[in-house]
């Protein structure tokens, strides 16, 4: 065989091995069939992936070089996820952040292969992205003065309208029953409720000080996290009220309930806990606690509500919490400053 032909095909087959072998983490395609955690690393710059079989961390999704990504939302049919990058690190809290800078995007993750398949570039800090009920929009608040809410359609991803809402928005929601949204205004202790369908805001509910999220829960409610004030507002979905205010004592994390035990829990992030209240006689009732791990943040129910997941951006970790009785089972050390959680189950 002629010497210059072995040459350029050895040369040929060296370049082919050069490029796949310095390929980046995010074009590593993985193959994650099994139920998953996935877990947002606000200073990691990465997704963890813990096998809810065993509760374990299995591997790491990077993020193309993104920095400080926050919370994570999958979408209905869980092939995919989203995760807002807010290039600055909000586990101090979410007051006071907004307006213009710079690596602002929401990137579009396949939930199996781990592969980036969708970068959106924005130009004010999104908290977080979030999939219509029915998967064929995204939501992503822009935080600035004032707010909008930006929606784009998931088939080619156009933008399909901009919604004005309060001042420095942080998280926009959508309640259980897919009937509302909210964009809770933390600059202005007002929550602005938008029907989905006309997309257009209904109303502005005063709450607390420093408000993050409207969490929804399947009791026809949303809660949401004052962080200042250090209350959780309790708002009826059909009557836009609030019906409860919880006062806590601490600098509420994250807000979620469960749907099998009746409980409201609530990550007390300034002593590193998970508290859960019951309803007695009408009132939302401190009924135990947990010690997590420092910073805990987002809670998060398995299917069967066996089990919580809590994250503890100062620790490293994630918590397992047996439901039943209430105690911690493990940790599972992720990445640096864990955030956001999404279960696909």
């Amino acid at each position: 065989m002629n010497i210059n032909y072995l040459i350029i095909l050895f040369l040929a087959s060296a370049t082919v091995v050069f490029f796949n072998t310095c390929s980046g983490d995010d074009e590593v395609k993985l193959n994650i069939t099994h139920p998953a955690a996935f877990v947002v690393n606000g200073l990691g710059n990465s997704i963890s992936v813990i096998n809810l079989n065993d509760d374990t961390k299995v591997e790491d999704i990077g993020l193309n070089g993104a920095k400080y990504p926050h919370h994570i939302y999958l979408s209905p049919d869980k092939s995919k996820f989203a995760v807002a990058i807010t290039g600055v690190d909000l586990s101090g809290g979410h007051g006071g952040h907004g307006g213009s800078g710079s690596g602002y995007k929401v990137q579009i993750i396949n939930s199996v292969t781990g592969i980036i398949e969708k970068e959106i570039a924005l130009a004010k800090l999104p908290h977080n992205a979030v999939f219509s009920p029915n998967g064929s929009e995204l939501w992503i608040p822009q935080s600035d003065t004032p707010s909008h809410v930006l929606i784009y359609n998931t088939t080619d991803w156009t933008k399909l309208k901009e919604i004005t809402v309060g001042h420095m928005t942080s998280e926009v929601t959508f309640a259980a029953d897919g009937s509302k949204a909210y964009a809770a205004n933390t600059d202005e202790a007002t929550v602005s409720v938008i029907n989905p369908i006309t997309k257009t805001v209904e109303t502005d509910i005063s709450v607390g000080v420093t408000p993050v999220g409207a969490w929804p829960a399947t009791n026809g409610k949303m809660y949401v996290d004052n962080e200042t004030s250090k209350t959780v507002s309790e708002i009826d979905v059909a009557t836009n009220q609030v019906t409860s205010t919880i006062n806590l004592g601490f600098k509420p994390g994250y807000v979620a309930y469960s749907d099998h035990h009746s409980e409201l829990w609530v990550s007390d992030s300034d002593n590193g806990k998970a508290i859960y209240f019951k309803l007695v006689g009408g009132v939302w009732t401190k009924d135990g606690e947990i010690a997590t791990g420092a910073d805990a943040h987002a809670i998060v129910f398995n299917a069967d509500g066996s089990k919580a997941y809590v994250t503890n951006q100062g620790a490293n970790t994630v918590s397992v919490i047996d439901l039943g009785t209430h105690t911690k089972i493990k940790d599972i050390p992720v990445g640096n400053k864990p955030n956001g959680i999404v279960l696909k189950q």
